[in-house]
C-alpha cells in the first residue's frame, strides 16, 4: 500500500516527485477512509442485523438447511438488507483495492486524484485534508 500502481497512460504524464507523492498519499487516505467507513457500518448496521437475525442463525447452527436461510432472510427483510449492505460494501472495496493493486489505477481515477490534489493545494491550509496530503510532506 505504500506505492500507487500507476496506469500505463500515466507514464506519459510528467509530474514532479513531490506532487506524485501527494497523489499517493491522497490515494492511501482514500483507502483508509473507505475501511473506516466499512468498520463503522459493521459496528452499527451489521451488529443490529446480526442481533435481529440471532434466532435464524441459531436454527442454521443446529441443522443447516436452505429453508432456515430463506426463513432468516426472507421473513426479516430489514436485517437481511443491512447484512447484505455490509457484505456488499466490504466485497466492493476488496475488489476495488485488489484491482488497483493488480492492474493499477485506471487513468480516469488517477486524473481525478491529480485534480483533487490540485484543489487541495489551491485551497491551502483551510482544506480538511491539507495536513495529511500536503503539509506533512513539506516538513
Amino acid at each position: 500500500m505504500s506505492k500507487v500502481n500507476l496506469p500505463a497512460d500515466a507514464l506519459e504524464i510528467e509530474l514532479d516527485p513531490i506532487f506524485k507523492n501527494q497523489v499517493a498519499r491522497l490515494y492511501r487516505i482514500t483507502i483508509y477512509l473507505r475501511w473506516i467507513a466499512i468498520g463503522l457500518l459493521w459496528l452499527t448496521v451489521g451488529a443490529y442485523s446480526l442481533w435481529e437475525l440471532r434466532y435464524p442463525i441459531s436454527l442454521i447452527q443446529e441443522d443447516f438447511t436452505w429453508a432456515a436461510v430463506r426463513y432468516g432472510l426472507a421473513f426479516q427483510p430489514i436485517p437481511a438488507f443491512g447484512l447484505c449492505l455490509c457484505i456488499g460494501m466490504m466485497a466492493g472495496t476488496l475488489v476495488w483495492q485488489s484491482r488497483n493493486q493488480i492492474w493499477g489505477l485506471p487513468t480516469a481515477e488517477y486524473q481525478r486524484l491529480i485534480e483533487h490534489v490540485g484543489k487541495i493545494r489551491k485551497q491551502g491550509s483551510s482544506h480538511p485534508l491539507w495536513k495529511w496530503v500536503v503539509r506533512s510532506i513539506d516538513n
